[in-house]
């Protein structure tokens, strides 16, 4: 067995199991990546909605990070969500001095559409973070809203929105077309030498809680394996898509169910 690629995953936690850091790690152990984290809150979820967010004190997340990088030869950082510009000035901190790709996930509503990113730390994430993310993947409105404009609605506008938050720092972007219409679902990788297009059919399924963090995720197990972005973004697309193909079997709650993150697996 060669070297087991580890990576650190800073986010928040889901009671429900469905997203946050509990849906990054199974992915994470799907994929075959070793999972650390560092977690920035801890909510009551469900697959109903979020009935209460604590978030963590700065100097407690600051300090997970820093002893998870003392500690462990970390390949890759996905960043989830972050909740308050404080906790992002102290993740940005306790992260100065790792060379290694990040992938940031712009975590700012719970698919029940419950608000998890205060308003006012949106300008602190696209000015501290985004710089400093390999790869940005944000949703249509979560792309909007750090764009301050309305969500696109073609996939031109989704393009331009996507070279526009590249233009703002990030080394590439990932819009996703979850949130778009018609029966095929694309999501354009921006990068600076051009555009790669995902497509994937839309499927009729409640059963998508924590598709955001599972792709990014995905994507991060892949760079800290030694994947290029591209190859690295095909492989965790491909795997999203059977991990939704595969959700309605699990029958987990009563409203968004999560995905099959071990659909390669289980029986």
């Amino acid at each position: 067995m060669g070297k087991v690629a580890k990576l650190l995953i800073i986010a928040g936690s889901d009671s429900g199991g469905g997203a946050g850091i509990q849906a990054d790690l199974k992915t994470a152990s799907a994929l075959g990546v070793y999972g650390a984290t560092a977690l920035t809150a801890v909510t009551a979820q469900n697959t109903i909605g979020v009935q209460a967010v604590h978030m963590l004190e700065p100097q407690m997340v600051a300090d997970q990070v820093r002893s998870v990088l003392d500690d462990i030869a970390i390949d890759a950082v996905k960043l989830g969500m972050l909740g308050t510009g404080p906790i992002m000035q102290a993740v940005a901190g306790a992260l100065d001095g790792f060379t290694g790709p990040v992938v940031l996930d712009p975590v700012m509503v719970a698919k029940s559409g419950d608000a998890l990113l205060a308003d006012e730390a949106v300008a602190t994430l696209r000015e501290l973070l985004l710089p400093r993310a390999t790869l940005l993947t944000p949703n249509l409105p979560e792309a909007a809203r750090l764009l301050d404009t309305a969500p696109a609605e073609t996939t031109d506008a989704a393009l331009e929105q996507g070279q526009d938050l590249r233009a703002l720092g990030a080394g590439a972007v990932l819009m996703k077309g979850g949130h778009g219409r018609g029966e095929t679902c694309r999501d354009l990788l921006v990068e600076r030498g051009g555009v790669t297009c995902y497509e994937a059919p839309r499927r009729d399924t409640a059963n998508t809680h924590g598709t955001g963090c599972s792709l990014s995720s995905a994507i991060a197990a892949g760079l800290a394996r030694g994947m290029a972005l591209e190859p690295a973004v095909r492989r965790a697309h491909g795997w999203l898509q059977a991990a939704i193909a595969g959700a309605d079997g699990l029958d987990v709650g009563r409203g968004h169910g999560p995905v099959h993150h071990f659909h390669e697996t289980w029986a």
